[in-house]
């Protein structure tokens, strides 16, 4: 089933989530303009979904490098999660997600793909949590989901 029609009937599918830390702080990408859902908000450091029968971890490093320009060769698997959540226009994200995290060395090292990212940002767990609460509406659903349900890993990744 395409992504789009997933996302339509809220059918659950797999899918992989990135965050990326460096010195306590949290790499945010900010979603590009033109995305079908959730345009212009801001999510983790990166989330997308595997092709038919591609391993999950290498989904993750494959869409750092395309959305993000990051060659992350040493992704540590954190946990699965599952949710679903209204992510606006009709569309339904329901889905299962592998958790990965990985230490950026370098925080300048990305060249973002303006077709994926509008913008990125460094946070602090804490700053995050106080820019959500200030303008919820600016940040992806499934964001939110995982400083509520899971924070668990965050506080212990930063």
């Amino acid at each position: 089933m395409e992504k789009l029609k997933a996302h339509q009937l809220g059918v659950k599918h797999k899918a992989v989530s990135v965050f990326l830390t460096n010195g306590g702080k949290i790499l945010l990408q900010q979603r590009a303009l033109g995305k079908y859902h959730t345009p212009g908000m801001w999510a983790n450091s990166c989330c997308t979904h595997p092709h038919w029968q591609e391993d999950s971890m290498a989904c993750a490093q494959r869409r750092l490098q395309e959305e993000l320009g990051i060659i992350q060769d040493t992704l540590t698997y954190v946990k699965t999660a599952e949710y679903r959540a209204d992510v606006g226009g009709g569309l339904i994200e329901h889905e299962v997600v592998d958790i990965y995290w990985g230490e950026m060395p370098d925080p300048e090292a990305y060249a973002l793909n303006p077709d994926e990212v509008n913008a990125i940002a460094w946070h602090s767990l804490d700053d995050i949590r106080a820019l959500i609460a200030q303008q919820p509406q600016q940040f992806t659903p499934w964001l939110k989901i995982y400083l509520d349900q899971h924070a668990d890993f965050l506080a212990d990744l930063a």
